[in-house]
């Protein structure tokens, strides 16, 4: 089995932790519980016939004058960039993250996750921004916590990066 350490990396309240749950435990609280440094979880999940582990670590949400630690961030094999929709702030955050887990780092697999799609017709971020992001190399899925939208398909298709080249086959 592959085990693969992951992080969840955004502003916050944009909804790291519900996405997680979601995906873990299928389901979804509104009730907002701030994450407090680190929380881990563990998915198992079976991607192209293969057996793989995720140590989720779903990472205290960064905060003016309360930056992400990146040191935590190291060892990971990949990361989600956590987006609300509703708030186009969070966007710059999650570039600002993006930036620095690349300088201090180096380049891992990572997906944006434009998250909140169950209120996409009150989105502030429009799709010029998503639309530059893509032209500059990224991937962004719509996903929603809520309704679970899109959270699936994005565990798969980071696992499927982090499984690329693993035994030389792919």
């Amino acid at each position: 089995m592959v085990k693969k350490k992951v992080c969840m990396l955004g502003s916050f309240g944009v909804g790291k932790t519900s996405l997680v749950m979601r995906s873990v435990k299928s389901i979804f609280d509104a009730k907002y519980h701030t994450t407090v440094g680190v929380k881990t979880d563990t998915k198992l999940m079976v991607c192209n016939g293969r057996e793989l582990t995720i140590m989720l670590w779903d990472m205290a949400g960064e905060e003016t004058g309360a930056p992400v630690k990146i040191n935590q961030v190291r060892g990971a094999a990949g990361y989600f960039l956590v987006v609300d929709g509703l708030r186009k702030a969070t966007l710059d955050v999650a570039l600002s993250i993006q930036q620095r887990v690349e300088g201090e780092v180096g380049k891992l697999p990572f997906l944006l996750l434009a998250n909140k799609a169950d209120e996409r017709e009150q989105w502030e971020i429009d799709d010029v921004a998503w639309n530059d992001l893509r032209q500059r190399g990224w991937t962004i899925l719509e996903t929603s916590a809520k309704t679970g939208v899109g959270v699936e398909e994005a565990f798969t298709q980071l696992a499927e990066s982090l499984l690329k080249g693993e035994d030389g086959n792919d």
